[in-house]
């Protein structure tokens, strides 16, 4: 009887040590079942690409145990059934296809091709991770409407700059020579894509004349770079007319040169001068070049109101230019024990004497020569007249 026991309580051990292993081992492989699960699962990543580029869309599985990947489209069309190509499009290619990643490409994207792509993981139940691409519209280069050429002075006119397929919405500048100005903003869906436009309003002056107008777009898919359209204004406008003279205070036997400089678009060549009204007198010693009138050597004679007058097809404008001949100082030079004594006698309205008027013992040596002339070109026979210049006070300083 005691035996018996014995043999049905070791039996009955046995059985426990069985069951106990094999229920470590069930529990093992169920740990491993549901770590495996936690591990197929798909993973995506969104993607943004520029119209016309190339979209790589990837899916992951960390642990996989021979499931295959799919790729389908926003249509729920499938692409690639592992590496097994499903849609015929010859944009479409296969890149990288294992157990553990499936990786397509598309090529030449389209706006058409953006919207919510799908990775699937073939498993009991199918396992899927979504990605959205997102495809930017670039914007066209721009347009600058509503400019005539030539403008008038005066007129009154809208440029316009436009720019259409962009996505989002492009941002439209305006730049007048390279400084920015604000102009009024217009954006307006077409499909997945917007126009916008930007207007400016001018009233032309001739200050706007060769200005330069450009319209800029910016976007996020020009990266690098911008688009941008540069419109140069042509105004036309009456002449107006500046006279420009070589010489402050011109003084007897000076040479003078008036330049007439018209401003007008067009140019209003060529110009007329006149004197006190009439023609210009003794042409002989005046000389008239295109725009310039040349005194060669002035005297009193000269002295009066010259006009220079232009004209375009817009109108006729003149300045004038009121000339007044002073008389020169005067060196009366004599004979001294140590080389000559000058005196200088000029009038007292003159205030800055820039000519010499040399006599010795009162016969004149040379006349309506500058006193810088003569020490140049007359050295040695009038040195002794020359060694001296005249301030504006009439003192005698000795040139050296």
């Amino acid at each position: 009887m005691m035996v018996k026991q014995h043999m049905l309580f070791t039996l009955y051990s046995i059985c426990g040590i069985v069951l106990k292993d094999i229920l470590a081992i069930s529990v093992a492989a169920t740990k491993n079942k549901v770590r495996g699960a936690q591990g197929q699962f798909p993973i995506v990543q969104n993607m943004t690409v520029t119209e016309g580029g190339i979209a790589n869309l990837t899916c992951r599985v960390e642990h996989n145990d021979n499931t295959s990947l799919q790729w389908s489209n926003p249509a729920q069309q499938t692409l690639f059934f592992g590496d097994k190509k499903a849609l015929r499009d010859n944009r479409i290619e296969l890149v990288r296809a294992t157990s553990q990643e499936l990786t397509i490409s598309i090529s030449e994207v389209t706006l058409a091709d953006e919207g919510m792509y799908t990775c699937s993981l073939f498993t009991m139940p199918v396992k899927t991770a979504k990605a959205f691409l997102t495809v930017l519209g670039v914007p066209k280069k721009p347009e600058i409407n509503g400019l005539t050429k030539p403008l008038l002075e005066g007129d009154q006119i809208t440029l316009t700059c436009v720019t259409s397929g962009s996505k989002p919405a492009a941002d439209v500048r305006w730049f007048k020579n390279e400084k920015e100005i604000k102009g009024a903003k217009e954006v307006n869906a077409s499909g997945k894509t917007f126009t916008v436009k930007s207007s400016l309003q001018l009233l032309v002056n001739r200050h706007d004349d060769g200005v330069a107008y450009t319209c800029r777009v910016d976007h996020v898919s020009l990266t690098a770079t911008h688009e941008e359209t540069t419109q140069v204004l042509e105004v036309h406008y009456a002449p107006y007319v500046e006279i420009k003279h070589s010489i402050p205070a011109p003084l007897e036997g000076q040479y003078l040169k008036l330049e007439c400089v018209p401003h007008g678009n067009p140019s209003p060549d060529p110009v007329l001068w006149t004197k006190d009204g009439g023609e210009l007198p003794d042409l002989d010693r005046v000389i008239v070049e295109g725009r310039e009138l040349t005194f060669m050597s002035l005297n009193k004679t000269d002295n009066g109101t010259y006009r220079c007058e232009a004209t375009n097809h817009l109108g006729t404008s003149h300045a004038e230019y009121k000339l007044v001949v002073k008389e020169a100082a005067v060196l009366i030079c004599s004979q001294a024990k140590n080389g000559y004594h000058c005196v200088h006698q000029a009038e007292e309205s003159l205030q800055t004497p820039s000519l010499c008027l040399c006599l010795l013992d009162t016969k004149p040596l040379q006349a309506g020569k500058s006193f810088l002339q003569l020490y140049v070109r007359e050295v040695s026979f009038f040195s002794f007249c020359l060694g001296f210049c005249i301030l504006p006070q009439g003192v005698l300083r000795r040139f050296n």
